[in-house]
């Protein structure tokens, strides 16, 4: 017995069970990819008409169904069958019905292997164009904060120790670089996206007399896949945007955990306005920074993504295989949450209220100019290894009074080298050993502002 819904149906003689149906069909995911299909099968019909391969007339009948196709599922009003498996079939049927036998030649020289691979490439395509400026407003969100901090003072921390003082701003512009690569690797990414799989049919291109670049021209690539086995099998593409993806939520899971840590009452370093947060069901006082949790949380998820898809091709034979069908979901979760963490992170940059007394007060319990006290020495001419070692004692010995080397007498200093003079207090201030980092890429005040310039100039 046939079911005369399939494509494939001829071939069989029994019907699929409704549960292999339902396990096998992927129309409640990938039609999410209609208008792309549709984009598809408008260039590739073109196409067959310029070659001779269909008559101008079922052209005209095509392209006049996929617009009634299209505006009706924009509208709401298609009807969606699980029965026909997925977007392509889906829309091939309605096509059928709309326009009878010109519809029926649309799939002339083509494989759904080859259609979906293009499919997904322009979903893709749309995606990445969509995300790149969603980084570039974050950068610009990050710079507009940097900037109102060139000269507030934080610690720097090493294994979450104090180190030595940074400018707030020169942290913040550490993250502006994470996600210019970020966005650098996107746009590379993009140049392995934007290529033709349409013409490899199901694995071996087609005997049909077609125009590949044609196709290519009219849906905006920038060359073809060259070989079609490949062409129809691999999702690297895929994979590649997902691990840049990955990298993205990786850094700004790392910006959250530190957000997390410095509106903790502990650090009290910032605050976040209150539409970023949520309270407690039981304590009162609670503030939580849910939206930083969330990125944070949620950068597990993207990477879960990134290992899923490899491990869904590792071991695929050439050509296409149905594991492929498992591709979409990843994918496009990929992309939303990519994209919905990108723009509420840049609104909450806009929320961020800095504590200078509170980052100014840490940066003093941790003797973090105690480098600058070592490097004053060594410029002395004491050897580096040995001012290392009298500033370690003269740091036990602050820290047995509980104060900061600052605090200390000079004859408190001198007892630990007799090259300390009273020049030594102007190196010992935050101010001081930031102002004395004035290169490119440290962190005074002056080199932070001429970065934030070029940063600036960059996005431009």
């Amino acid at each position: 017995m046939e079911d005369k819904n399939k494509a494939w149906s001829g071939r069989f003689n029994e019907p699929v069970s409704q549960l292999v149906q339902r396990y096998t069909a992927s129309v409640n995911f990938d039609k999410r990819l209609a208008e792309y299909d549709i984009q598809g099968s408008r260039a590739h019909a073109q196409m067959l008409a310029a070659q001779g391969i269909i008559s101008a007339e079922d052209l005209a009948a095509i392209e006049q169904g996929l617009s009634e196709i299209y505006n009706e599922i924009k509208g709401g009003a298609f009807e969606w069958s699980i029965t026909l498996e997925d977007v392509h079939l889906n829309i091939e049927k309605r096509l059928i019905a709309i326009v009878g036998d010109a519809g029926k030649r649309l799939h002339t020289a083509r494989s759904r292997n080859d259609q979906v691979a293009t499919d997904i490439r322009l979903f893709l395509r749309t995606s990445i164009d969509e995300i790149i400026p969603l980084i570039k407003a974050m950068q610009r969100a990050l710079l507009d904060l940097a900037e109102k901090h060139t000269d507030t003072v934080m610690p720097g921390f090493t294994h979450l120790q104090v180190a030595q003082p940074v400018s707030l701003g020169h942290h913040l512009m550490a993250y502006f670089e994470m996600l210019k690569r970020d966005a650098e690797r996107l746009t590379d990414c993009r140049k392995r996206v934007n290529k033709l799989p349409l013409g490899a049919a199901a694995l071996a291109g087609t005997s049909y007399p077609i125009d590949r670049e044609l196709v290519a021209q009219k849906l905006g690539f920038d060359g073809v896949c060259e070989n079609s086995l490949d062409a129809v099998s691999d999702r690297d593409f895929a994979i590649e945007f997902c691990a840049s993806a990955a990298l993205i939520m990786t850094h700004l899971s790392r910006f959250s955990e530190e957000l997390i840590l410095w509106m903790s009452p502990s650090f009290s370093f910032i605050e976040l306005t209150d539409r970023f947060c949520t309270g407690s069901s039981i304590m009162p006082q609670k503030k939580n920074p849910d939206v930083p949790e969330l990125v944070r949380g949620k950068t597990g998820r993207i990477n879960g993504h990134l290992i899923a898809l490899l491990t869904l091709m590792k071991a695929q034979p050439l050509a296409y295989n149905k594991d492929n069908q498992e591709d979409k979901e990843p994918l496009f979760d990929t992309v939303d949450t990519l994209i919905d963490t990108l723009i509420i992170y840049t609104d909450m940059m806009s929320g961020v209220h800095v504590n200078h007394d509170a980052m100014r007060s840490a940066t003093m319990k941790g003797f973090a100019t105690a480098t600058d006290l070592a490097d004053y020495l060594t410029k002395k001419g004491l050897p580096f290894r040995d001012s290392h070692e009298v500033v370690a004692k003269a740091v036990q010995f602050a820290e047995k009074k509980g104060c900061d080397l600052s605090d200390l007498k000079l004859s408190n200093l001198q007892t630990f080298s007799k090259l300390i003079e009273d020049d030594i207090f102007s190196v010992l201030t935050l101010e001081g050993s930031m102002m004395s980092r004035n290169h490119i890429g440290g962190t005074s005040p002056t080199q932070v502002k001429a970065a934030i310039e070029r940063a600036k100039e960059s996005l431009a």
